[in-house]
């Protein structure tokens, strides 16, 4: 019996036309098949986002080349590795003597199984399991851990190239929140310290050298800290003086630019950058930290979030607010009134800034 719907047709060529009746009608529905933007997706190969098995060999991927995807470094030896792009996480297992620079990690990067290897890494959160002897220049919007691992020394992030800017943004990262000094051991050991800071004078290509492939040469690269998209902080190093000042810009198109300005204004004067943080902030909290000044600074709080510098050094608040004075007149800034309000006003700001990130 036929379909219910078929038309009749002569009994010599039905089958014919049948089958040539069902080929077109298949053929129209798969063009008028709907199109969805996940089937227009480019496909994905794995071997494009992983290093595995490689000796003393030289390789990266340039800018725009990984482009948020997940990357993956494995049994790699005597290896100059360069990831000059954004990325979503970032693994790296039983690496011996490389060079790694990692570009900004929008979430983790973990270190696990590797020895003696020097890096640069730009990352959301950073951790290391059964690792030994890793330098790493590093920037970190969270606290870093380190677990079962030992002579692990840390500096601060230093590097440029002309898409780095773009890439911190990509991968949502604030180039004002770096912990890099701040870690945690989650496996101390009685009597002995796991971790240390490098040397003050620790030369970036010392550690990590430029690339020297010609690929890899394409890219501009700058170790100069005074290029730097990281500012150049000293953590936890022990200050040179029992002054500091503490800045705070608010929210605006040259908020970056005006920060980054007096850095290098303070900076070239000799005083000491010793931490930044880039956060949002409410009422009650400008009350705590600006205190008799909160209602001059509240209305600005809801243009975005703030931008605060410590500096330290002999001087450091009169120097402060003579710079602002003088370049930034027409601008709404913070700055501690006195050497005897600026601890205050850095324990106050960095205790509530630690607490709003979770640290």
């Amino acid at each position: 019996m036929g379909c219910f719907f078929s038309r009749r047709r002569k009994p010599a060529q039905g089958g014919q036309q049948q089958q040539a009746g069902a080929g077109q009608d298949a053929a129209a529905a798969e063009e008028k098949a709907p199109q969805y933007s996940w089937d227009q997706r480019a496909k994905v190969d794995p071997k494009d986002y992983t290093f595995s098995g490689l000796k003393d060999e030289t390789v990266g991927r340039l800018p725009g080349k990984v482009a948020g995807q997940q990357f993956i470094i494995q049994d790699c030896e005597n290896c100059s590795i360069y990831i000059f792009d954004h990325s979503a996480t970032i693994t790296i297992d039983d690496c011996v003597n490389c060079q790694i620079f990692l570009g900004p990690i929008k979430g983790s990067v973990f270190f696990r199984d590797c020895k003696d290897c020097k890096c640069i890494v730009a990352c959301q959160q950073f951790r290391t399991r059964d690792c030994r002897k890793l330098e790493v220049f590093l920037c970190c919007a969270t606290q870093p851990i380190i677990e079962s691992s030992t002579g692990m020394k840390f500096g601060c992030f230093q590097y440029y190239y002309p898409e780095l800017a773009l890439q911190f943004k990509d991968a949502g990262l604030s180039i004002f929140n770096n912990t890099w000094s701040d870690i945690h051991d989650f496996t101390p050991v009685s009597g002995e310290n796991n971790w240390g800071l490098l040397p003050e004078d620790a030369v970036v290509q010392d550690y990590v050298p430029l690339p020297s492939s010609e690929e890899l040469k394409a890219v501009r690269i700058s170790t100069d800290a005074t290029r730097s998209i990281i500012p150049i902080t000293r953590g936890r190093r022990q200050k040179s003086s029992d002054e500091s000042c503490l800045v705070v810009f608010f929210a605006g198109d040259y908020t970056t630019a005006n920060a980054r300005k007096l850095i290098d204004e303070m900076t070239g004067k000799g005083f000491q950058l010793v931490q930044t943080k880039e956060v949002s902030m409410k009422a009650e909290e400008a009350h705590r930290v600006f205190q008799q000044h909160a209602p001059e600074f509240i209305p600005l709080l809801e243009e975005g979030p703030v931008v605060a510098l410590e500096f330290n050094g002999d001087g450091a608040v009169e120097g402060c607010q003579s710079t602002i004075n003088d370049v930034f007149s027409g601008t709404k800034v913070f700055v501690s009134e006195s050497k005897a309000s600026a601890s205050q006003d850095v324990e106050n700001f960095y205790n509530f800034a630690d607490m709003q990130m979770g640290m």
